[in-house]
């Protein structure tokens, strides 16, 4: 079985059309936010998925992983303010930025949820996910006491 993804923001694009003959589709790029996901890299082997995420200047600290109703879960939040002030008190000049992102994943019935790692370097998030050793054997004698 395969993780599947989806995005929370996909509600969006299932709205009527009128909001997109009142807004348009590129309304909110219009209007300065500009929505967009981390790119993520799913691998598959025979002990473990591994899932690789782009997400560049971000600090392990930033990040929320959580799995709840075999749904994994990465988030994160960060603000950033920078202020230069003059001589005399007042702003000269303050920028401030605010970016967020949530991205889910459903996992399948054969992954050990309790021994999910974690691991942040160089501007990518990879998380090990093992799957369940399931015995080889088919077989098995009973003995009868």
């Amino acid at each position: 079985m395969n993780l599947v993804k989806f995005n929370q923001g996909e509600a969006f694009n299932q709205l009527p059309s009128i909001f997109d003959d009142l807004f348009g589709r590129d309304f909110f790029n219009r209007a300065g936010a500009k929505v967009s996901f981390p790119a993520v890299n799913v691998k598959e082997s025979d002990e473990k998925f591994e899932v690789f995420l782009a997400a560049p200047g971000l600090k392990k600290e930033d990040f929320i992983i959580s799995v709840n109703n075999n749904a994994l879960t990465i988030s994160s939040e960060n603000k950033q303010e920078k202020e230069e002030v003059g001589e005399d008190g007042k702003f000269t000049r303050r920028e401030y930025s605010y970016s967020r992102f949530s991205r889910s994943f459903g996992l399948p019935e054969n992954v050990n949820i309790d021994e999910i790692s974690a691991e942040y370097e160089d501007g990518e998030l990879k998380l090990e996910i093992p799957k369940k050793t399931i015995s080889k054997k088919t077989v098995r004698q009973i003995a009868v006491r």
